[in-house]
């Protein structure tokens, strides 16, 4: 099922013009360009040479080989996309925002199929359901999704030692694990709005809990996929540091919450793995300041902008050397108009030619 599709990818890469890519990027992360914004192009287009046919996610969800082609299918798109992006052909063991909180026992539920989307963690029902998880400890990984996920990366290393094209160009990076204050929201619902002040103990005895396996469940996939030295891939970018810890719960606790609760166990993750970036939807500019205090945070990616308070995510980020990667061009020309100076610290898509 998979050969003619992988052969197709393969012949297609240009080992040479990705490793200048590569070089780029690089450059980037290292803080060496000159340009106020870095904003990179491939230099190539390689469209398929066969029809890619589209796997919906449950069919995806039901066969590894479907969720290998729905992978693979997105890094063709890459290649096909040629000059119009600047982007790494990416793939990973994509089951979704609910990985972690499945490994906890987490109900699942899948959606209809014409949504095409990932499956949804549903929180549990009672306080001695979440004590019980509390209780347990650290859960053994092979609840929940976890065998899909790490079968599924045994099933790249295959795939892997047979194209070594692929092997060197399209990059596997680590499944989404969300950040410990999203895990906790996905096993624990709204509930834990209130329980950081009914009981601040317990919630911090759960986030540590949660980071905890956090790092067992990373560390476990490092086995299989050692990281690089010093930088890593995520949502086809080129990122220092090893982990993208998502903190999307973050947006509605202050900053006097957040950091109580929330920077203290994301720092934990980065000590174990040498740092990284903080993903986060919809406002931040709240809570960037204690961020911006943390070690080992290299950039922030964030989804908009238009709900930010952004001269004070700048000044947080920028103008402190901490960059910014997947950010919208619109907006960084718009800021750049205006006078900002990005200080190459700023990665945004390539504008359209």
């Amino acid at each position: 099922m998979l050969t003619p599709y992988l052969d197709d990818l393969s012949r297609r890469i240009d080992s040479v013009k990705e490793h200048e890519l590569q070089g780029q990027w690089k450059q980037f992360i290292g803080g060496g360009i000159d340009d106020s914004i870095f904003a990179p192009k491939r230099s190539y287009t390689a469209a398929p040479k066969i029809v890619w046919p589209k796997i919906i996610y449950n069919e995806a969800l039901k066969d590894p080989d479907g969720m290998l082609l729905r992978e693979f299918a997105g890094a063709s798109g890459v290649l096909a996309s040629g000059t119009k992006t600047g982007t790494f052909m990416c793939v990973r063991s994509n089951y979704g925002p609910g990985i972690l909180a499945s490994v906890f026992g987490c109900p699942i539920t899948v959606l209809e199929d014409h949504y095409d989307s990932s499956p949804q963690a549903r929180h549990f029902e009672s306080f001695d359901d979440i004590k019980r998880v509390l209780d347990a400890g650290v859960p053994d990984l092979s609840q929940g999704f976890g065998p899909q996920v790490f079968a599924l990366g045994e099933r790249y290393r295959e795939i892997q030692q047979k194209y070594p094209l692929i092997a060197e160009h399209v990059h596997v990076y680590h499944p989404d694990l969300q950040g410990p204050i999203d895990v906790l929201e996905l096993l624990w619902g709204s509930n834990v709005f209130y329980d950081m002040y009914d009981k601040p103990d317990f919630i911090k005895d759960m986030l540590s809990l949660i980071t905890e396996t956090y790092i067992v469940f990373l560390k476990k996939w490092f086995e299989l996929f050692p990281p690089h030295d010093g930088f890593s891939f995520h949502w086809g970018l080129m990122m220092k540091g090893q982990v993208m810890l998502r903190n999307d719960s973050a947006m509605n606790f202050s900053p006097e919450l957040y950091e109580e609760f929330i920077r203290p166990y994301d720092q934990r993750i980065f000590d174990a793995f040498g740092g990284g970036v903080i993903h986060f939807c919809g406002k931040g500019s709240h809570y960037i300041e204690p961020m911006s205090r943390m070690d080992k945070l290299y950039a922030i990616n964030m989804s908009q902008p238009e709900y930010n308070d952004m001269p004070t995510i700048y000044a947080n980020t920028i103008d402190k050397g901490i960059g910014i990667i997947g950010f919208r061009y619109a907006e960084a020309k718009k800021e750049m108009d205006a006078g900002r100076n990005f200080r190459g610290l700023l990665h945004t898509e390539a504008p359209a030619a």
